[in-house]
């Protein structure tokens, strides 16, 4: 099966946007994603691009803009995520084009589009809910959030350290 980085980090980010909207109730920036998730900005920005066109996330513009998701948690199921970001899910060695061995079907075609079928059924029937109250998410996301506060201060003190002793 191949899922790439692509859908892994949709769905990553969207469930760190909707960590954040049920923490602060505000628009969360894209920067604060990445810092959090570890995912470039850029990567991150050319995503929800494809999120917002899908209707999965709104933006705000301005100093305290950033993203919204756009429907209830319940009504965003993962594998909307992941079809929105142009990812599939398919176990099938021929993309499900039946030419998987010199141009015709192999023997085992049938056994990996019914394992395709069933991984997408249920990514259909996981949604951000589910997900952001299943049993590790917000213990998970405390450590992701200290991690990064400890970071910036290591980041400050050696600034400081930088500043006050010029070479």
């Amino acid at each position: 099966m191949r899922l790439t980085t692509r859908g892994r980090y949709a769905v990553t980010a969207l469930l760190d946007l909707a960590v954040q909207e049920s923490r602060h109730q505000g628009a969360v920036s894209l920067s604060d994603i990445a810092k959090r998730q570890s995912i470039s900005i850029s990567y991150l920005e050319q995503l929800f691009s494809k999120l917002r066109k899908k209707g999965l996330v709104s933006s705000t513009r301005g100093a305290s803009g950033g993203y919204h998701l756009a429907k209830p948690l319940n009504e965003i199921d993962i594998m909307s995520i992941i079809t929105a970001v142009d990812e599939s899910i398919n176990a099938m060695q021929c993309g499900g084009k039946g030419d998987c061995q010199d141009g015709a079907m192999c023997l085992t075609h049938d056994l990996w589009r019914g394992l395709s079928m069933h991984i997408e059924v249920y990514l259909s029937q996981v949604t951000l809910d589910d997900l952001l109250n299943s049993k590790h998410t917000h213990s998970i996301a405390d450590r992701q959030e200290q991690t990064l506060v400890y970071k910036d201060r290591i980041s400050h003190i050696n600034t400081i350290n930088l500043v006050g002793n010029p070479a």
